[in-house]
């Protein structure tokens, strides 16, 4: 076992430094390539450390899931924040908080929203329009003229608000599982908002158009029409997006070390200290049509090389998980040992998991949403 393994005695999240920051300067060198703004999704992360290693990439520009993460990252000295989830206006205090302090862009989803932001502004805020491209989970159909129009013109009534345009996440690009696929999905959304667009521009000349999500932004070669990308989890990458083609296995900087507490020589099976309450519950299916958890990794020193092949997460539950290893492994695997699996979904992961261990033995602060909302 490496030195890291073995001074973990509970569930923690390994991050490899190098591979994070590489990712981070791969896709800032992809838009500065396509000259699209890069404005990413902190949601993944949620930490200043890690927010350092993107200034240390020239991002200025972010994006957060809710008004308090925002607040976490401006006491940072990140002044140009959108929170890309329709506007919660119960948070009116804390949005004039932020407001008064930094640039601050909102979104809204339906002509009710914007209205009542307007009710409560005391500061100026850049609005946008979020548009559902396909994802259908929230957002203002493109056909809807009516409604898109009465915001327009609303936000154009109000002394607080400013359009800055359309934003999409197509986060259908997740069912995707070709690059052939994603590129359909990212023409798809851009072309839409791209037309969408133009039919508004005379009047509003300065409409821009923001799309964000990790498949899309890693895989697309042609961002002609867009202005603006935030993608989120290619900080991290996961076994998903090795899945759906946007990185390979060798790009995934997180790993969760798990203690193991039981064998089962019957079955070939052994009993993680790492459950839902760590991996959450996405999953994949695998050759053979099984679904999996995570995939089983060996730490070197300095970082971890593929997964090992037949050994992945079979089932959770709430503190347990079933690591499924070849026979070989069994015998070399004891329980007081802890092994690295590499997760489904990272966002979830780290949002449960709240702070990294890196390969160094560095601990990483984090947003404690928890914490955070217990405190309010």
């Amino acid at each position: 076992m490496t030195s890291i393994l073995n001074t973990v005695t509970l569930p923690t999240l390994l991050l490899d430094e190098q591979k994070c920051r590489r990712n981070i300067q791969r896709m800032a060198d992809r838009a500065l390539k396509y000259n699209v703004r890069l404005r990413p999704h902190f949601k993944t992360h949620q930490s200043r450390q890690i927010a350092g290693w993107f200034r240390e990439a020239g991002i200025n520009c972010i994006t957060v899931s809710s008004l308090k993460m925002a607040e976490y990252f401006a006491a940072d000295g990140w002044d140009d924040i959108t929170v890309a989830f329709p506007v919660n206006v119960l948070e009116h205090e804390r949005i004039n908080r932020l407001a008064r302090r930094i640039r601050l862009n909102l979104l809204v989803a339906g002509a009710d929203g914007a209205g009542l932001l307007s009710s409560v502004l005391k500061y100026p805020v850049r609005v946008w329009m979020k548009i559902d491209a396909g994802t259908g989970r929230t957002g203002l159909l493109p056909g809807d003229r009516e409604a898109i129009t009465s915001i327009l013109e609303g936000v154009e009534d109000s002394d607080k608000m400013s359009f800055s345009g359309f934003l999409t996440h197509a986060g259908h690009s997740y069912s995707c599982r070709s690059r052939d696929e994603i590129l359909r999905v990212h023409l798809e959304s851009v072309t839409l908002l791209a037309s969408l667009a133009e039919d508004y521009r005379s009047a509003w000349p300065a409409i821009e158009i923001s799309t964000g999500d990790t498949p899309t932004c890693s895989v697309a070669d042609d961002f002609s029409t867009v202005d603006e990308i935030r993608p989120g989890n290619f900080v991290f990458f996961d076994l998903m997006q090795a899945v759906i083609g946007s990185c390979s296995k060798q790009d995934i900087a997180v790993a969760v070390a798990c203690p193991v507490v039981a064998k089962h020589s019957d079955r070939n099976e052994i009993i993680l200290y790492g459950g839902a309450i760590h991996f959450a519950r996405d999953s994949i299916v695998i050759g053979g049509g099984k679904t999996i958890y995570g995939e089983l990794v060996q730490v070197s020193g300095e970082s971890w090389g593929e997964p090992l092949a037949g050994c992945y997460l079979s089932k959770l539950s709430q503190e347990h998980g079933t690591l499924k290893v070849t026979e070989e492994l069994f015998r070399q695997i004891n329980v007081g040992d802890v092994v690295a699996i590499i997760p489904v979904h990272s966002c979830m992961t780290a949002n449960l998991l709240a702070g990294y261990t890196t390969l160094s033995g560095e601990r990483i602060d984090y947003f404690d949403f928890r914490k955070d909302y217990l405190e309010g």
